[in-house]
């Protein structure tokens, strides 16, 4: 008797539960989740972000505290501080002027990176809104075509240098210049994308059960985009550094009274000879942003696609 109430006690038969019957006994997928696992196993890359997230946030903090102002030349009458080499009082030198080269970088490494972040973004938001739906609106592509094939044979740098002149230098003057046509590009690149899957066979089910072209958009297409967006991001970023450094380089950009690379590299161009750091510290720190800003979007670019994920 003993035995069968020992028995009773470690056994209990099991209650049928039809709902617990569908369980999938498979670990749950996070798909973002197994996006950053994918980027963190690549130790490089991660190297390459760590730097970028210090490069980019010394650029937002350390002008605010240096005071730098490209109009206000402190130390003109005193000689002794002009052209001074590297040191622990002046990192990177000082100018023909007596400024800390040091501290007009990073102001002018704000200012660029402000101006790519800022268009960037206008551009890709436009962008992808006009294109998700240029893709699917038969009426939209043949009017929206046309623009693009005007706007495609007109050299943007070229377009940018008239409207600079037209407008004048600045920080808003060259936002606009830089995202007035630009946006088109990136909207003719998405409705290239979802031309190429929105007749695939789960879009094909969707419209027939009568989903709205939005949440086909939405939920069925854009999300597949995720890698292909980013990749497209990662090459835009850069470039619209360089038009910036170049256009500033000019003398148009964002004009005399606000610091940026193209300006301060334009400016030390004429000391390469006696003095080449002034040169090239600026154009290093250029090419150490934009690399990376490449190498880490095109990483999260292949994180982000989901036949990477394991």
């Amino acid at each position: 008797m003993e035995n069968n109430n020992k028995e009773k006690d470690l056994f209990s038969f099991a209650d049928f539960d039809e709902y617990q019957s569908e369980h999938i006994a498979a670990p749950r997928y996070s798909y973002w989740k197994s996006v950053w696992r994918t980027f963190f196993k690549d130790k490089f890359t991660v190297g390459v972000a760590i730097l970028l997230i210090f490069i980019i946030s010394f650029a937002m903090i350390q002008p605010i505290f240096s005071g730098y102002d490209p109009m206000i030349a402190p130390n003109i009458n005193n000689a002794a501080m002009k052209f001074q080499s590297p040191s622990s009082a002046y990192w990177f030198g000082t100018d023909n002027i007596g400024n800390s080269v040091f501290d007009a970088v990073w102001a002018g490494a704000k200012n660029s990176i402000l101006v790519a972040l800022i268009c960037t973004a206008i551009n890709m938001v436009i962008g992808i809104i006009v294109g998700s739906i240029w893709g699917f609106s038969k009426k939209m592509d043949k009017w929206m075509i046309e623009i693009y094939n005007v706007l495609s044979n007109v050299p943007f740098l070229l377009l940018a240098i008239i409207l600079s002149y037209i407008l004048g230098s600045g920080f808003k003057p060259l936002i606009f210049t830089m995202t007035v046509t630009e946006w088109v590009f990136v909207a003719y690149f998405i409705r290239t994308q979802v031309m190429i899957i929105r007749d695939r066979e789960y879009n094909l089910a969707s419209k027939c059960l009568g989903t709205s072209t939005w949440t086909m958009i939405t939920k069925n297409i854009l999300p597949y985009l995720i890698s292909v967006i980013m990749t497209y991001i990662a090459r835009i970023i850069p470039s619209y550094i360089s038009y910036e450094v170049f256009l500033s380089y000019m003398g148009l950009g964002l004009g005399s009274s606000i610091a940026s690379l193209g300006k301060i590299i334009s400016q030390y161009t004429s000391f390469m000879k006696g003095y080449p750091h002034l040169f090239w510290i600026p154009v290093s720190v250029l090419a150490t942003i934009s690399i990376s800003l490449y190498i880490v979007g095109q990483k999260l670019a292949d994180a982000a696609d989901p036949r990477t994920h394991r």
